[in-house]
């Protein structure tokens, strides 16, 4: 049976049930604390980083998915060790000599961040029966824009987790003071509370990366022939949905977001003219 788009993300989201979900809440809070909007929008480039590994496995299948499983092991030591790399950076300050156009925390963190959602896409090669199908039908599909779609729809299923993790993190009671900025002094060193303790996460994931071989000798959730049961599941009832009609869900339900969004900013505050005009007429 051939995989839908929907298939192809709820494939993406039970890779919660994969050993490479050991990793998706530690890369979480490994950027977590952080405002509102800035959680989002890392969220999004965990996301650019997961389509970074896996879009061109859907473009190219049948050559870079099968250089890809070769070497996989190499390839997971050697991201692993730049995970390592940067959080250690992070985690004491430094400023990397090719990260100067922000601030040296800042910009390694959204370097980790990125680099955490490309592991994370590699790590999920082994993911389960619906990425073979995606990868299978991306190699013999005959079309490789559709198989690069398929691939980046599964990535956006391996993301919704954490989105929704990012939408209703304030919500949760006493995040907010967890998150408010605070700075760390040791001394004459100096570095924010919250890339101290992301940066240890981050270097948490690459040393659990390099004892695991990226995460392929954990045990998953359920067992392999119970979560083929589930995405085969899936799978065969996902295959009545049209692909047009998840894209237009898709676009429905984006727009719905923005406008809800848009109701709920609050209102700008009065820039002060009118009373500093009201205050110059004659009272009398």
């Amino acid at each position: 049976m051939e995989l839908t788009l929907l298939g192809a993300f709820l494939g993406g989201t039970l890779t919660l049930l994969s050993p490479c979900s050991a990793m998706l809440l530690p890369a979480f809070f490994a950027y977590a604390f952080s405002s509102p909007g800035a959680l989002i929008a890392r969220t999004g480039v965990f996301f650019l980083g997961l389509a970074t590994s896996l879009v061109p496995l859907g473009l190219l299948a049948g050559s870079v998915g099968a250089w890809v499983t070769l070497h996989r092991d190499g390839l997971m030591t050697v991201a692993a060790i730049v995970v390592i790399v940067l959080g250690a950076a992070m985690m004491l300050g430094i400023r990397l000599p090719t990260m100067t156009r922000q601030r040296g925390a800042k910009s390694t963190s959204i370097a980790s961040v990125y680099l955490l959602g490309t592991v994370y896409g590699l790590a999920g090669v082994c993911a389960g029966p619906l990425l073979g199908a995606a990868l299978t039908m991306a190699a013999y599909g005959g079309d490789a824009l559709l198989g690069g779609l398929v691939m980046l729809v599964f990535a956006a299923g391996m993301a919704l987790p954490l989105l929704l993790l990012a939408l209703l993190w304030e919500r949760i009671p006493g995040v907010r003071r967890l998150v408010r900025p605070r700075e760390l002094v040791i001394g004459r060193w100096r570095n924010a509370w919250s890339s101290v303790i992301g940066g240890a996460l981050t270097a948490g994931i690459g040393v659990l990366l390099l004892v695991t071989r990226g995460t392929s000798a954990l045990g998953s959730a359920l067992g392999y022939s119970e979560q083929a049961r589930i995405e085969g599941w899936v799978q065969q009832a996902s295959g009545a949905i049209p692909n047009w009609a998840f894209l237009v869900a898709v676009l429905v339900v984006g727009g719905l977001w923005i406008a809800v969004r848009q109701a709920l900013r609050p209102d700008p505050e009065p820039s002060g003219e009118a009373p500093a005009e009201n205050a110059t007429r004659d009272p009398r």
